[in-house]
């Protein structure tokens, strides 16, 4: 609880000051959303907000989400106030190089940031999944008299938040489960970068809201005991998500510009901010936080006392269910089983013996099934496409049936689902996966790459991954969906040939900490590669001779997914012909290419200039690996709807036509 000594709105303006000193020595910022909030803000971080600044990863603590990221200085400034290791001088240096108070808020780089926000609406649909997470997590440790998950997510969004259709989504989905500790407080003050925004945003969000199933209030933004009457509210309704809609004025004290966008996306200036202090009774020098001020935000030892009260339950929680609570610790630190890592590669080596050709999306099950029972932490589910993408397996509980489930119907929500399975992984205790058909990743694009920047484990599984998936036709089959994932920063990619390939795609992505990982299967069945067990191995590497030849190659195909198989007739063809050819599997671009060189040369010698790529994709990728004495046999066009076998036939994904390339190359 704030010092009531000093009053609320000195304990506000504080915000505000340093919002807009901050933004006005940047040259650079948005000043008018942290002072239009400031009064929300403090009112929730001072009386409501469980947290410990002296500890910014307590597992217990309430998430909070700025979603209107331009907003950052607002946070900062929280951070700041409330005792987290955010000196003084970083606010100083507000988005400048390497500062830890970037232009909008970025995970790991600043302590007690939760997400990256900036693109409006994934800052509300991360906290939904943080909401879920919560919830999930609760329900499958939580015990009678032992409560050791126990936590709200907070979120502040603004009219653009709500403008995005991914607040559609996720608002939706939200509501339908019914996520009762989810608390959004809605900035609404009428102005966006354009304007008064009445001519393009008149809906009745407290209506549209209710309509999900939201509970819904609507107060004044600027006034204390109203915010916190409403937050006492939300906190009371655990059966639904809450939204308060408050009324705010943008810019709030800046005489000349507040309530105008020329408070939204600029400095206020010199003049209006000195004009501002006056008006704010703030007769301070920038940057400067009068003691008493300092110390009515400082929640050091609150923070303290609360994660000292959580301990002593989980210490009453392992007194009484010991399994339960190593379990519970393990998952909260993010640490895989012991044996994970030894059985994974033994269940690699079973389905090297199995032979069977099926679609890679059925082998992608198979691994569903083995490493479910391995992984109570392995939740997740498909953008309305369960039958095709093969999410579902037998161990999979639906959390609209059940609240300790792990399985998620996201509905056709793509952009939703991979921003919601982000903020899973965000809040921990759970590694997400989600799926849909490779074309309609595009859908979800922002999401992966806010997934890649935050370099969170969020598994995105994508079936149907070429022409080869047929009928449905060129509005279905994906042509530059490989190139674009395979150039994202801090992602993986893996597009395995087989069920072999499948499981160790599988085992790296469940192992990976440092970013997403995409696994890209086949809706066709493709046949089963013959490699000896020491083979198995070397899949992990990204790519090895799957086939080889006497000597040294004089030619070498490298190919991916379904394309290996056409490639590996191509190159025993060639080699009944008496040429030395060699065939390499290369399943994962990126993990080849951080091997060790010694690996790299034994498996593409750079002395070997004629080489052929095969994939059903987009062909200038796979320029740096042929060279200009190279070719590569891919799409250049869209394709067309027809059976699956007759479009690879008719573009010339054939062993006839891989061959005849590398005949030619040698001529």
């Amino acid at each position: 609880m704030a010092d009531t000594a000093v009053p609320r709105r000195r304990l506000a303006n504080a915000i505000r000051a340093l919002s807009m000193d901050a933004v006005q020595q940047a040259k650079s910022g948005h000043p008018g959303a942290p002072m239009g909030m400031a009064d929300i803000a403090e009112v929730l971080w001072n009386d409501h907000l469980k947290h410990n600044p002296g500890n910014p990863g307590w597992f217990d603590r309430d998430r909070f989400v700025l979603s209107n990221g331009h907003g950052s200085m607002l946070l900062y400034s929280l951070l700041h106030l409330s005792g987290y290791a955010v000196p003084m001088d970083e606010l100083r240096r507000f988005r400048q190089l390497h500062s830890m108070t970037p232009g909008h808020p970025e995970f790991g780089y600043t302590p007690g940031v939760e997400t990256t926000t900036g693109p409006l609406g994934q800052g509300l649909a991360n906290a939904v999944g943080m909401a879920l997470a919560e919830r999930t997590l609760a329900a499958q440790f939580n015990r009678p008299g032992h409560e050791i998950v126990d936590h709200c997510t907070w979120a502040f969004v603004g009219d653009g938040c709500l403008m995005e259709g991914i607040s559609h989504e996720v608002c939706s989905l939200a509501g339908t489960l019914g996520l009762g500790k989810l608390i959004v407080f809605y900035d609404a003050n009428g102005i966006s970068i354009d304007g008064e925004i009445g001519p393009w945003f008149a809906e009745d969000t407290t209506a549209r809201f209710a309509a999900y199933g939201w509970q819904v209030q609507e107060i004044d933004g600027h006034d204390p005991a109203a915010i916190s009457k409403a937050i006492e509210a939300a906190r009371a309704e655990t059966a639904k998500p809450s939204l308060i809609q408050c009324r705010t004025i943008i810019g709030f004290g800046s005489p000349g510009k507040q309530g105008t966008a020329a408070s939204h996306g600029a400095p206020l200036g010199e003049d209006e901010v000195e004009a501002a202090r006056k008006t704010l009774d703030w007769p301070h020098a920038p940057f400067f936080i009068a003691e008493e001020i300092a110390a009515a935000w400082d929640a050091t030892e609150r923070g303290f006392m609360a994660e000292n009260r959580w301990k002593e339950r989980l210490v009453a929680y392992e007194e009484e269910f010991p399994e339960l609570a190593l379990e519970f610790v393990r998952r909260m630190k993010g640490e895989l089983p012991g044996d994970f890592a030894e059985r994974a590669t033994g269940f690699a080596r079973q389905l090297q013996g199995q032979g069977a050709n099926i679609p890679s999306r059925k082998a992608s099950q198979l691994c569903l099934e083995e490493f479910g029972g391995l992984l109570p932490e392995l939740i997740g589910g498909s953008a309305d496409l369960t039958g095709s993408n093969l999410t579902l397996w037998s161990g999979s509980r639906s959390i609209a049936e059940a609240t300790d489930g792990n399985y998620i119907y996201f509905g056709v929500r793509e952009f939703g689902m991979t921003a919601i399975a982000t903020g899973i992984a965000l809040h921990g205790g759970f590694i997400p996966y989600c799926a849909t058909f490779l074309m309609f990743m595009e859908y979800a694009r922002n999401a992966v790459r806010m997934a890649s920047l935050m370099q969170q484990r969020n598994i995105l599984v994508y079936t149907h991954d070429s022409i080869g998936q047929g009928e449905d036709g060129p509005t279905h089959q994906p042509i530059e969906q490989l190139t674009n994932l395979r150039t994202t920063p801090n992602l993986s990619l893996w597009r395995p040939c087989d069920s072999v390939e499948c499981a160790v795609a599988w085992h790296a992505a469940i192992a990976r900490q440092d970013g997403p990982t995409a696994l890209v299967f086949t809706r066709q069945a493709i046949p089963q590669q013959h490699r000896p067990d020491e083979l198995v191995e070397s899949i992990g590497r990204g790519a090895y001779v799957l086939l080889d030849c006497e000597g040294a190659p004089e030619v070498i195909v490298i190919a991916t997914g379904s394309e290996v198989a056409v490639s590996a007739a191509a190159v025993r063809a060639l080699q009944t012909e008496g040429i030395a050819a060699r065939l390499v599997s290369m399943p994962s671009v990126d993990v080849f290419e951080q091997q060790q060189e010694s690996w790299r040369e034994a498996v593409l010698p750079g002395n070997v200039r004629k080489r052929v790529a095969v994939e059903a994709g987009a062909t200038d990728y796979w320029r740096k690996f042929v060279g200009l004495e190279g070719e590569v046999i891919g799409m250049t066009g869209f394709g067309e709807s027809a059976p699956g076998g007759v479009l690879m036939e008719h573009f010339g994904f054939t062993a006839e036509r891989v061959a005849s390339v590398a005949r030619s190359l040698l001529e």
